[in-house]
């Protein structure tokens, strides 16, 4: 009877090794998977949230300002220059207030553009230089007691010397 037992013992082994193989690759398969679903999942979020940050940006508002023809300063010759603007303000009301006052806006760019020499203003720093002006022009109150404008940004989109 002692040799009926060692052969069971001995079969009992291999099952037993088996199922712990079984077992082990089971949890270590739920495991990675698990694990690659929290990684995916995270990504996806994470995704969300950019798109959410994007969403928040504001759309930039434009007013575009009609066009305007002035006789530059004699350089040696006279010319004038052809102009068509649009301004980028920070939000529709700034949009509302500088349509509001237009007739200023214009008079004070009108002022600027007619104290250029062609010379000055034909190359790309010169352009560039007059943006900037333009701009600081457009941001300076409009009263005593007003607040300054919103403007980001002046863009030509015609520019013609003749």
């Amino acid at each position: 009877m002692a040799a009926d037992p060692k052969p069971e013992a001995a079969e009992a082994a291999p099952k037993s090794k088996k199922k712990l193989i079984i077992i082990i690759a089971a949890v270590v398969l739920l495991a990675g998977g698990g694990g690659a679903a929290w990684f995916f999942t995270q990504s996806k979020a994470d995704h969300k949230k950019e798109v959410k940050h994007e969403e928040v940006e504001k759309a930039p508002v434009f007013v575009t300002l009609e066009t305007f023809t002035v006789n530059l300063q004699p350089d040696p010759d006279e010319k004038f220059l052809q102009l068509d603007i649009t301004t980028q303000v920070a939000t529709p009301e700034a949009a509302e207030q500088l349509k509001a006052q237009m007739p200023a806006v214009r008079n004070r760019l009108l002022m600027l553009l007619t104290s250029k020499l062609a010379s000055e203003i034909s190359t790309t720093e010169g352009k560039q230089a007059l943006s900037e002006e333009i701009t600081a022009e457009l941001k300076k109150p409009f009263s005593e007691k007003g607040k300054p404008l919103e403007v980001s940004g002046v863009f030509f989109t015609s520019f013609v010397i003749q």
